[in-house]
């Protein structure tokens, strides 16, 4: 081929611009950079979400074990963790029978105190034999009635 004779088309390139249609050469630079942040900010209000579901809360109680006493009576161990020691809070506590089911339950008032975690027993007497026992939860409202003076 020399520099006098006409250049011939790229027939492969034009067969595939037949084929397929052109190829845009310059789109729109911004929609990747849009997807990226949209994408981004989608992932910070999941973990926002999840961090308000499960993350840590400001009252949180655990079973630590427990123990019959009689046919109705039963000894339950537990430790509770709040964000603000100075509070006082109320946890349920509860007994099962061995099909699950709830026939014993009392409230416990969490009196202030210097550490954020304190650990307690109580007594929680049933209707009936009790097979297990927990703490079914803790509040900051706590009733009149609990309260001293």
């Amino acid at each position: 081929m020399t520099d006098a004779e006409p250049r011939q088309p790229d027939t492969a390139s034009a067969r595939h611009a037949d084929r397929y249609g052109e190829v845009p050469r310059a789109g729109r630079p911004w929609i990747p950079w849009a997807l990226s942040i949209a994408v981004v900010v989608a992932g910070i209000g999941v973990a926002f979400l999840g961090y308000q579901k499960y993350g840590p809360k400001d009252i949180e109680a655990e079973g630590l074990g427990y123990q019959q006493i009689d046919d109705s009576t039963m000894t339950v161990r537990f430790k509770v963790t709040r964000k603000d020691p100075q509070q006082p809070i109320v946890c349920f506590v509860r007994v099962m029978s061995s099909d699950s089911a709830e026939i014993g339950r009392r409230e416990v008032l969490i009196p202030p105190s210097d550490s954020g975690t304190v650990e307690m027993t109580t007594t929680v007497r049933s209707s009936s034999r009790p097979s297990a026992g927990n703490v079914y939860g803790c509040a900051d409202q706590v009733p009149g009635y609990l309260r001293a003076g």
